[in-house]
């Protein structure tokens, strides 16, 4: 049985992807910062016939929690399968690129780039030892430089979002250097956009969430042949899903 861990997974499409990945036979550790309401989101699951889950404290922004729950999957599993860097805020909008305030952007950065690097490199030895290990980071069309410096981008106007796609960016070129340094491994490493998506993080707003957290699987469970190194939204790109950096 393969066994997935997922940040910033008591709501939302990482909720969602949790469940589909549970019909699917996987083990999931449900990533919480509030071990609270991680655990009420897997009693209700369990209540509702899902099966293989675990609720587990992780806060991407504190080092204590992510090597906590490093240790323990190491004690209870030996290894892991899949990263699914998930966690990630937008912060307060509008974002303006010459009058939001510093500190506004090291909290959002603090989550969704430092935050990815930090639980990317607790767990990297555990992955290590799966024959075929994935980390998928959960990013956002808007994170693409090619797409929001072209005028023509239906998303072109998002600029009112600098902090929350400066820090995807970020977390993008990581997530090139990382799948460069494991290109000689069994590792497939990818940046993936779920697309704009009904959940709380957009006013419930854009499309359903089950499409979203299909998205993040076929990723997430890419077989030896699969990319490694790319980006994904196939809301941008329906054909074949990959989209410029």
């Amino acid at each position: 049985m393969k066994t997935v861990v997922i940040t910033g997974g008591n709501k939302g499409i990482g909720l969602e992807t949790i469940k589909q990945l549970s019909k699917k036979g996987l083990f999931v550790y449900v990533g919480s910062r509030d071990i609270e309401k991680g655990n009420a989101i897997v009693k209700e699951l369990t209540g509702n016939g899902f099966k293989n889950l675990k609720a587990i404290e992780i806060d991407v922004t504190k080092l204590d929690t992510i090597l906590f729950a490093k240790h323990l999957i190491e004690k209870e599993q030996g290894h892991l399968d899949i990263l699914i860097n998930n966690a990630g805020i937008s912060g307060i909008v509008p974002q303006s690129a010459l009058e939001t305030n510093i500190d506004h952007f090291k909290e959002v950065f603090e989550v969704n780039f430092y935050g990815v690097v930090g639980v990317t490199q607790a767990f990297i030895n555990l992955l290590r030892k799966s024959p075929q290990p994935r980390i998928v980071n959960i990013s956002t069309s808007v994170g693409s430089l090619s797409l929001q410096s072209n005028p023509s981008w239906p998303a072109y106007e998002y600029a009112k979002y600098t902090v929350y796609a400066s820090s995807k960016s970020a977390m993008n070129m990581y997530t090139v250097q990382l799948a460069y340094e494991l290109r000689d491994t069994a590792f497939k490493v990818n940046a993936v956009c779920p697309g704009y998506t009904k959940t709380d993080f957009t006013n419930y707003k854009g499309g359903e969430v089950k499409a979203a957290g299909k998205c993040i699987i076929k990723y997430a469970l890419i077989d030896q042949n699969g990319p490694t190194g790319k980006f994904f939204s196939e809301e941008s790109n329906p054909h074949t899903g990959e989209i410029p950096w």
